[in-house]
């Protein structure tokens, strides 16, 4: 995924920059990067983030750095921000999204008279300079940011800062979001809506998909209007978002104390306990608890001081040894008991199929599983939200191959993902059989989108029902 923050103030901004971006950590693992701008011009730093977290490795270049004005983010992927020099003038700019037609963009860029992009480790290219590239192929900056939008397949958000002001433009379904908050005397652009509260900031406008402003201490102008339709994410909030964050208008808490609720109104089992797996699942637990009556407990612990949420290496192999690692047991509150144990998701199933050997290797008697969204049936192709190389690593794809071979036709598909169906019933047994559940029950999809309380049309489902 990936988090920006960006700020513009008649004051030196680099400690709310700071501050603010670091409030986006959850969002990404690998790297993270800010650039501000002042008398001096632009000042960059950028750090790798997998070992220590971004405050560590920032806190340095925040005692040096200064400016009014300044971008940021936590990236998933390639090193940014980038400063670019270009017929449109000097600008920084970092984005969040994903770049699906790529190479077809490169070509067009070739054609149009850019020589050359700098390759990184991997052989892949920037994204962030493919957008930058796109962008200078108009002669202003606005309609820069309209061609990238109109290009892209896939989706991109972004923020771009030059010397007098920063553009903020949200991906052209607004698949994830960007809020402006204001003080006195500042503005500030972040994907979080939480990330700025403790920095004074309140909320004045939330972006629409596609739509553009363009920011300054003293003003916001939109400078490209909202497009009517949205397809926000809707795993931001059962997922990646953070508790005290909305969008929308709506809060990501809340929002999973709602599946809980809906969870437990559709469930007839009697576990002694209800627990989450932390940290995203523990609100969706905590709904069931008080939907149900059944105690709310927390059997095992997730050992924060060295292992943060943020850190989960790319690595599959690594992942599972730190998921694992994470979980301390509270052997009490396991030996002998029936637990209904409530994660955000299962994807792959390998984690909570570990989580679940380690709670009966613990004392359990019984783990009853009911993930906070339905069987995830295709891999996302528009935010990275899984780091799955293939669809076929996907638990659901998997089994429903292994009943139906390797050619599947989408009206099968379809009935798989019809939670009234027989096939999905099957499929949703045979997982429980392989990862050693005592029951599965996963949500329902209109109970999810009941939970959120937007309506269908404004949401991307596509990953659980490959519907665009």
């Amino acid at each position: 995924m990936g988090g920006l923050f960006g700020v513009i103030s008649k004051k030196n901004c680099v400690y709310d920059l700071f501050f603010g971006i670091d409030y986006h950590s959850h969002l990404g693992t690998k790297r993270g990067g800010m650039v501000v701008h002042g008398e001096k011009g632009f000042d960059r730093a950028i750090h790798n983030i997998e070992n220590s977290p971004f405050r560590t490795k920032f806190e340095d270049d925040v005692e040096k750095m200064e400016g009014n004005s300044g971008i940021g983010c936590i990236s998933d992927n390639e090193p940014q921000p980038l400063i670019v020099r270009s017929h449109q003038g000097s600008f920084a700019i970092t984005t969040v999204g994903r770049i699906n037609n790529a190479d077809e963009l490169v070509e067009r860029a070739y054609n149009k008279g850019i020589p050359h992009f700098l390759e990184m480790s991997g052989g892949n290219i920037n994204q962030t300079e493919l957008v930058a590239a796109i962008i200078n192929q108009e002669d202003d900056i606005v309609k820069g940011i309209r061609l990238a939008q109109e290009l892209i397949e896939g989706s991109m958000s972004m923020l771009l800062l030059t010397p007098d002001g920063i553009y903020a433009a949200r991906d052209k379904m607004g698949r994830t979001p960007i809020i402006i908050g204001e003080k006195d005397g500042a503005h500030c652009a972040a994907f979080e809506s939480f990330s700025y509260m403790n920095l004074g900031y309140t909320t004045k406008k939330e972006l629409g998909p596609g739509e553009v402003v363009y920011i300054t201490p003293d003003s916001i102008e939109t400078v490209s209007p909202p497009n009517e339709e949205m397809k926000i994410c809707s795993f931001l909030w059962v997922y990646y978002g953070y508790p005290t964050s909305s969008y929308e208008g709506i809060n990501v808490e809340q929002m999973r104390n709602n599946c809980g609720d809906k969870l437990a109104a559709r469930d007839n089992v009697k576990p002694d306990i209800v627990a989450g797996v932390p940290d995203s699942g523990t609100a969706h637990a905590i709904g069931y608890a008080n939907r149900s009556g059944i105690p709310f407990a927390r059997p095992f612990i997730k050992y924060t001081p060295t292992w943060p949420r943020s850190f989960m290496p790319p690595n599959q192999e690594q992942r599972n040894l730190i998921a694992k690692m994470k979980l301390i047991p509270v052997p009490e509150l396991i030996h002998d008991k029936s637990l209904l144990l409530i994660d955000d998701s299962i994807v792959r199933g390998t984690q909570l199929r570990e989580t679940t050997e380690f709670l009966y290797d613990s004392g359990a008697k019984e783990v009853h599983i009911r993930p906070a969204c339905p069987p995830i049936m295709f891999g996302c192709k528009y935010l990275n939200f899984s780091r799955s190389t293939s669809e076929l690593d996907l638990i659901a794809r998997r089994v429903i191959r292994k009943r139906e071979g390797d050619d599947v036709s989408d009206e099968v598909l379809a009935d798989y993902a019809n939670p009234e169906s027989q096939n999905y019933k099957e499929m949703v047994d045979e997982i429980c059989k392989e990862l050693n559940f005592t029951s599965l029950r996963y949500h329902r999809l209109d109970d999810m989108i009941e939970s959120i309380g937007l309506p269908e049309c404004k949401l991307c489902t596509y990953c659980w029902n490959g519907k665009e």
